[in-house]
């Protein structure tokens, strides 16, 4: 386990196999004992860490059925195998599809049936149990995903935030695994938010951190695009993209991966606002969020989202120098979930008004401050 020290777990593979049924006896009829069956189940502060440390080799199997004797004529039942995971797990047979999800403490799903016991049905010869590899994956549980290119600042935004302390860095890439902050008010209310790796173009086909960083954005609430105001360019190769053409991309990433992740709530968080020129850019981020669609026309065809995200709230920040806009940006969050959580904007178009309805205000509100 050394080597795994220091590197976020959230995917192992396991070789499953149910245990063998007994032999009959076929001079008395008598019948066999079915051999154990297989399980995962969801154990409360459980780990994939703590599952790969209790069987390195990775290999479970069911207890052997009992054979028929002379005076047992019916065998004892192999006993079943519980494999202990955490919650939050999605359990796949290995290249097929998805065997079903575990999400709450106690929840277990078999993943190897046990053979069937000799008896006349199969000439009282034991059979074989069922073996698979299967393969579970962790998708994080919390309440805020951070989405946004690499070094956009969502790791500045959380240690600020919370009391994470994720590294930070002025260069890309610096968040290379999921981070988990805790946001504390005043109420003792807690929220949690997830730093994930930053996603690049070509993210939903597993280009960069790829389907390792998009898997967790199913499982949160709401998501919080973190948007650099002075746009973003991963390197020399790579074409410059305004605030504009960086939601606009994201937004692809997330369509293309999974269709309803842009149903999702969100917040747009505009960051590095005490950066020369910002207002500026802003006034027209905000002037382009109210014509996406006719904005993403100067993009091929393959690159302009189909559906779009609805932002609730559109809120300019700076997550390095300014922790007023991070107290206001806290506020707005907690508000925003328990809105969404309250299913008051359980209809799309209500959330699409809303939204609106923020574009509108800072279109006016930047109108006249640029006046």
């Amino acid at each position: 386990m050394k080597r795994l020290k220091g590197r976020f777990l959230d995917s192992i593979r396991l070789h499953v196999k149910g245990g063998p049924g007994g032999m009959g006896l076929p001079r008395y009829g008598g019948v066999a004992g079915k051999g154990g069956d297989v399980y995962v189940e969801a154990v409360k502060e459980h780990t994939l860490y703590k599952t790969m440390a209790a069987n390195p080799r990775k290999r479970w199997s069911g207890g052997v059925g009992g054979n028929s004797r002379r005076f047992s004529i019916v065998g004892e039942v192999g006993k079943d195998l519980t494999i202990p995971i955490p919650k939050g797990i999605t359990v796949k047979l290995e290249g097929i599809k998805s065997m079903g999800e575990i999400n709450n403490d106690g929840e277990k799903i078999m993943v190897a049936r046990g053979g069937a016991g000799g008896s006349p049905l199969n000439q009282y010869n034991g059979q074989k149990g069922q073996a698979n590899n299967i393969v579970l994956e962790l998708k994080l549980l919390a309440d805020i995903g951070l989405v946004g290119f690499p070094n956009a600042g969502k790791s500045t935004l959380l240690r600020a935030i919370s009391k994470a302390k994720p590294k930070v860095a002025s260069y890309p890439f610096t968040t290379l695994r999921p981070t988990l902050g805790t946001l504390e008010y005043p109420d003792m209310r807690q929220v949690t938010m997830a730093d994930l790796p930053g996603l690049i173009e070509g993210a939903w086909a597993n280009t960069g951190m790829g389907h390792k960083f998009l898997r967790h954005v199913e499982r949160t609430k709401l998501l919080l695009f973190v948007v650099d105001v002075n746009g973003f360019c991963l390197g020399p190769q790579y074409p410059y993209r305004s605030a504009t053409e960086t939601i606009i991309l994201l937004n692809k990433e997330l369509e293309i991966y999974k269709w309803d992740l842009v149903d999702k709530p969100a917040v747009l968080m505009v960051n590095k606002m005490d950066t020369p020129g910002a207002e500026d850019k802003l006034h027209t981020l905000v002037q382009d969020l109210s014509r996406l669609p006719e904005v993403s026309q100067k993009f091929p065809e393959e690159y302009r989202p189909e559906r779009w995200v609805s932002f609730s709230d559109v809120v300019p920040c700076s997550a390095k120098v300014n922790p007023a806009s991070i107290e206001h940006l806290k506020q707005r969050l907690r508000h925003l979930l328990d809105f969404h959580h309250a299913d008051i904007a359980s209809d799309r178009e209500v959330v699409e008004a809303q939204a609106r309805g923020v574009v509108q205000k800072l279109l006016v509100h930047h109108s006249k401050k640029l006046v």
